[in-house]
């Protein structure tokens, strides 16, 4: 349980909320949730399928890496940042 918390916390942001009022943190807590749930998701999926030929399978953290570069923050274009996800994923197998 310990493992989860410490993964929603670095993964999804659970920690970065001051309590003030009960709806904001319900709301944060939920989005928080959510966005780890998604993790979770995409990566269960990811690993029933195989990797390509010496890739090691997404992680959660390098799916968020992903999602932040492709969809929140675009700076490269998605050619460049699916090859450095590639590589990565090359050198760390």
């Amino acid at each position: 349980m310990e493992e989860f918390f410490q993964s929603g916390k670095g993964l999804a942001a659970l920690d970065e909320h001051q309590v003030r009022r009960y709806t904001s943190w319900s709301r944060w807590v939920t989005l928080a949730m959510l966005a780890h749930a998604f993790l979770a998701v995409v990566r269960v999926d990811e690993h029933t399928r195989p990797a390509p030929d010496a890739l090691i399978p997404l992680t959660c953290n390098e799916i968020q890496r992903l999602f932040i570069t492709l969809v929140v923050r675009p700076v490269h274009d998605t050619a460049h940042r699916l090859g450095w996800s590639n590589w990565r994923r090359c050198h760390q197998a």
